[in-house]
């Protein structure tokens, strides 16, 4: 037998793995009893992050990486995705937001002011994105899919969150202009006519300067695996992970009534990390506002951002299973922690200061028609920016990969 028909014939022995099998119990059980505990919504959820971990490993659609490589080599696939992630979004979601129902329940966008916390936040995530190796999105499915690294960030990323609630009120009071929806103040299809115009402007800008750089438009590496197996196994097309993004994001909205978050559950865990130690949430502001008392003095399996987060974990460790990548190493040079507990803690502080991530801010802001979204996002660049140029210190490379994070 051939190596290659040996390790053909391995990867069906072990199709699955123990990992994936422990990944595909909490998944099922998991939906079970939250199900029976919280209601079949919280169930419902639970499983659209599982799909929505599934679809971030498989696709590796990193925010982080694509912002890199444009910075770094000019390339602009990965922007130019991001364009119709977003062109999708708003094309489903405006009209629901603009009318406020969906299915016969209320729904609402994710929407906030736009001022000096979003821009000092945003600017800070973006530098953590660049150092911590990923996004809020990124570091959860690359944690669940086996990377040891990412759960370093994902630690310092949670400390981080709880720190940005001890003065979120401050930041609060510093200028900032009231919060503005497309949807509301132009109608669903002035607002999508807008928000098409910004992404075509800034999809045919990476075009240029791709072609000015290289010449011709990168193009996707071909996969050896087709039909079934690869929806299955991986590696997805970078735009199927953008649609099921946006599909998923809607199932979020229609079950949950409001977007996709991630980084409001970070602050959560922290707050109630803190509390085991002894220190006293409370006593800020931020966990004096209705909804966050709420969820601070409920179970954690209460918190619908929690439960989707926990859902991508598992969703990624199960993909990382079919993909037969999932192999965790220890193996960390020490100047890389340090980056990424410098980089988990820029990503939580700035997050919380900005109303979100590149989830919750980024793509569900704009795909709610917020112009927070859209501060944050050249904001976060910005932040992008200076990152890359400092990742040197911390890493080595010499150039940057398309698919190695989030």
């Amino acid at each position: 037998m051939s190596v290659a028909s040996s390790q053909t014939y391995d990867a069906r022995q072990n199709f699955l793995g123990a990992p994936g099998l422990i990944a595909l119990l909490v998944l099922v059980i998991g939906t079970v009893l939250l199900t029976i505990s919280y209601g079949p919504a919280q169930g419902a959820l639970f499983l659209v992050g599982g799909a929505l971990g599934i679809s971030l490993y498989h696709a590796a659609f990193g925010f982080t990486s694509a912002w890199r490589v444009f910075i770094m080599d000019g390339r602009g696939r990965g922007l130019r995705v991001q364009m119709i992630l977003l062109a999708l979004a708003v094309v489903l979601f405006f009209p629901f937001l603009a009318s406020g129902t969906l299915f016969g329940h209320e729904v609402k966008g994710n929407v906030s002011p736009a001022g000096v916390g979003v821009l000092a936040g945003a600017f800070m995530f973006g530098i953590g994105m660049q150092l911590g190796g990923g996004c809020a999105s990124g570091t959860l499915f690359t944690a669940g899919g086996g990377n040891a690294r990412m759960l370093v960030t994902l630690l310092f990323f949670i400390i981080g969150s709880v720190l940005g609630t001890v003065n979120f009120d401050w930041w609060v009071s510093l200028p900032s202009l009231p919060p503005v929806a497309l949807p509301q103040s132009f109608g669903a299809v002035g607002g999508i006519a807008i928000s098409l115009a910004i992404f075509a402007v800034i999809a045919a800008v990476t075009v240029v300067v791709e072609k000015r750089r290289h010449g011709s438009l990168e193009q996707e590496a071909p996969s050896s695996r087709r039909g079934f197996e690869r929806l299955l196994r991986g590696p997805w097309p970078l735009v199927l992970g953008a649609v099921a993004l946006v599909v998923f994001n809607f199932a979020t909205l229609a079950i949950a009534g409001k977007p996709w978050g991630i980084t409001s559950a970070f602050a959560l865990w922290g707050a109630k990390g803190a509390q085991l130690i002894g220190i006293d949430p409370t006593a800020w502001a931020y966990w004096q506002a209705p909804g966050n008392a709420k969820a601070l003095s409920n179970s954690v399996f209460a918190d619908v951002t929690s439960v989707m987060d926990f859902g991508i974990i598992a969703g990624a460790m199960l993909a990382a299973s079919l993909a037969g990548r999932f192999a965790p190493s220890l193996d960390i040079p020490l100047r890389s922690v340090l980056a990424a507990i410098v980089g988990g803690l820029l990503l939580g502080y700035g997050a919380r200061i900005a109303y979100g991530c590149n989830i919750g801010a980024y793509f569900s802001g704009i795909a709610s028609g917020s112009a927070h979204g859209y501060l944050w996002a050249v904001a976060a660049f910005a932040g992008n920016i200076i990152g890359v140029k400092l990742r040197p210190y911390f890493f080595f490379e010499k150039r940057v990969l398309a698919r190695n994070d989030g």
